[in-house]
């Protein structure tokens, strides 16, 4: 025993050390991340003090495997071939109300035939009453019979045995001891179905049981991520509300399910999930708007207390988003901190933001690939600073891409910008070949420093 816990201290203090070293990489510092350097480096010392803490811990500093759990299956099978996506999400008895059905109808019914052969959707039923996790099952298994004969929808369950201490638990931010209870198996609830969904597909969804989706919310979220090809995320969302909408790679989800399961009396998982971002070093909330799911429960999972919270940024139909094909971005416009170019690119709520630009300067975006391009709408400046818009400035599509990749060697104009703003649209044949760049380019000197909002490129019709 006693050489047992002196190695599990070792790795403890191997992966604390870990954590403070990748807390002190960046070298300009904030108060958030101050906040979770202390914070790993407290909780962490006083989780040492249980038996199961300290094999969660074991484990976390193994974690490229999946936890060994012998999970119960209420209907349906695994996947044989791995998907893109997999939608997760747990569900327990409510006191008042009952949202599963409807949310897994909406899954369904808002996807295409061909989404869903991209996808899978695994309902972990976590309830400690076995008759209703049976009865919900069984409910499940028959009003989605063919889902589950395709292998789009299984149901599971990790049985108790699996769950640590619920009892005794620390009471932090004063949380009564029935919230402490239920946001602490709540967060085993979470890592347990993580842990299932590891290796079923390459990203992984996770969703509350309460929710309505947004049409083609699949094709939404494939669009985001072959736009961000090539750069670093841990985290994507695409809602502001709790659990709702938060996209991971699969290959995170053993190691996100053993931090949730060793801290999973500390605080609520959304906070967790938070700390996970920047323990990763994701350091900035990379949120996607409109928002592709809606909250539609009245009341909560917890006790029936009233919940009506709803998403302002929600969208039903988000066929507007742009494609934006993966690209990179050239400009010598110096960038204003941290406001880099990328980020005018994004579709999220950031900016690129460059000091006072001059005639000649230019913004290009380089793709990838040629790009057959539909429709292109670029917006300048913002709210808080209007005055930070382009004041002149024409838009070109490049070919001839250049050896350095950074520009193309030919332009063609396609219009100038009105107001700080620019929209065109059936540009199909602009260009007698596919176009490689798309470049601003600044025609008049200006004393106020540019925001370039957003950009925001159509390859496919516009409805």
């Amino acid at each position: 025993m006693r050489c047992f816990l002196r190695r599990s201290l070792i790795a403890a203090i191997f992966l604390l050390v870990f954590l403070f070293i990748s807390l002190t990489i960046w070298t300009q510092k904030d108060l958030e991340m101050e906040e979770a350097q202390r914070w790993a480096q407290g909780i962490g010392l006083q989780q040492l003090q249980t038996d199961w803490n300290l094999r969660s811990l074991q484990n976390l500093t193994n974690a490229t495997n999946v936890l060994s759990i012998s999970y119960h299956y209420l209907s349906g099978i695994p996947p044989l071939q791995k998907k893109f996506l997999t939608v997760g999400l747990c569900s327990i008895k409510r006191k008042k109300g009952n949202y599963l059905l409807e949310t897994l109808r909406s899954i369904f019914e808002q996807s295409t035939h061909e989404e869903l052969n991209e996808m899978v959707v695994v309902v972990h039923l976590a309830d400690p009453d076995r008759e209703w996790n049976a009865q919900v099952g069984a409910n499940i298994a028959k009003r989605f019979a063919y889902q589950i004969l395709l292998g789009r929808l299984l149901v599971i369950h990790a049985p108790q045995e699996y769950y640590p201490a619920l009892e005794g638990l620390k009471q932090n931010f004063n949380d009564a001891k029935d919230r402490v209870k239920f946001r602490s198996k709540q967060n085993v609830d979470y890592a347990y179905l993580m842990n299932y969904a590891a290796n079923l597909s390459t990203y992984y969804l996770m969703i509350e049981d309460d929710v309505h989706c947004a049409k083609n919310f699949f094709s939404a979220i494939r669009r985001v991520v072959e736009s961000r090809k090539g750069s670093y995320w841990v985290t994507f969302e695409f809602s502001k509300l709790g659990y709702i909408g938060k996209l991971y790679h699969s290959s995170d989800l053993p190691q996100l399910s053993r931090f949730l399961l060793l801290f999973y009396q500390e605080m609520p998982c959304d906070w967790l999930l938070g700390h996970f971002r920047l323990l990763l070093t994701q350091k900035e909330v990379i949120r996607f708007k409109p928002s592709l799911f809606q909250h539609i429960g009245l009341y909560s999972s917890f006790q029936g207390s009233a919940n009506k919270l709803k998403d302002e940024d929600f969208v039903e139909d988000p066929a507007m988003l742009p494609d934006n094909p993966p690209a990179d971005m050239v400009t010598d416009i110096a960038s204003f901190k941290n406001y880099l170019p990328n980020k005018a690119y994004s579709n999220t709520e950031e900016y690129f933001w460059g000091k006072a630009p001059s005639a000649g300067n230019s913004f290009t975006i380089v793709f990838k690939q040629p790009t057959r391009i539909l429709s292109i709408q670029i917006q300048t400046g913002s709210e808080k600073h209007h005055e930070d818009y382009l004041q002149a400035g024409l838009v070109e599509l490049g070919t001839q891409k250049k050896s350095d990749g950074k520009g193309c060697n030919v332009y063609i104009s396609i219009g100038l910008f009105e107001k700080g703003n620019f929209n065109r649209q059936g540009l199909e044949n602009t260009t007698a070949s596919a176009p490689e760049c798309l470049r601003i380019v600044v025609t008049q000197d200006q004393s106020e420093w540019l925001i370039i909002r957003s950009i925001s490129i159509w390859t496919k019709p516009r409805p």
